[in-house]
């Protein structure tokens, strides 16, 4: 291989598996790399900068998800009755990424209801403002800090607590400075992507949030 090309790509910045796999796949990536290490063919002795295991999501009993068990959630169901963003922004929002976590069907309907009310927000023109709302500028800086470190720590549970306390302010408020409705989009797009496009373009703009 190319080896400025292995300076470039390597260490991987992030692995995230789960502790199932931390023999399958962790041990014997690490082995290989280790003796190819050794052999001079690839320039660092450890693959991965950072490992994150992530917790089970278990079923409703708080028992593994087994088809004997009768506990299996279908995705694709939650996906069809609630949308894909919010099947996504409830399993982050669950609890911590590391920990084992039940599955609980009542909660997934408020992630929904919390998407809808933010949607809502963008869609009602009177609401976004240029005019920059001097209520807002505390709970707005705050809500980027702490959203920006949670996302490098990937606590992503606290960080959807926060984008919910900058909302419900943001109604309290009556207008939205555009500036804080943009940033708001790009940090809620990490979790719920398809929503934050069509909020984006509510915006007015023309182009992907994926690039922003």
């Amino acid at each position: 291989a190319d080896k400025e090309l292995l300076k470039h790509w390597m260490p991987v910045d992030l692995y995230i598996g789960g502790s199932e796999h931390a023999v399958g796949h962790l041990l014997y990536s690490r082995f290989w790399n280790q003796y190819l290490f050794d052999k001079g063919y690839v320039p660092t002795k450890e693959p991965f900068k950072k490992l994150c295991h992530q917790g089970m999501i278990l079923g409703e009993n708080g028992e593994k998800m087994s088809k004997s068990r009768g506990n299996v959630i279908n995705p694709n169901e939650i996906v069809e009755e609630f949308g894909a963003d919010t099947l996504r922004m409830y399993e982050m929002f669950m609890g911590p990424l590391q920990d084992a976590k039940p599955w609980n069907s009542k909660n997934i309907e408020g992630t929904r209801k919390f998407l809808d009310r933010v949607y809502r927000l963008y869609a009602d023109e009177k609401r976004i403002s240029d005019v920059e709302n001097p209520n807002l500028v505390q709970v707005y800086h705050q809500t980027v800090k702490k959203i920006t470190e949670d996302y490098e720590k990937l606590n992503f549970n606290t960080a959807i607590s926060q984008m919910m306390i900058f909302v419900n302010e943001a109604y309290k408020a009556k207008t939205l400075y555009r500036p804080y409705a943009e940033n708001l989009v790009k940090m809620l797009s990490c979790i719920a992507p398809h929503v934050c496009e069509e909020m984006w373009q509510l915006l007015g703009h023309d182009s992907s949030i994926a690039y922003e």
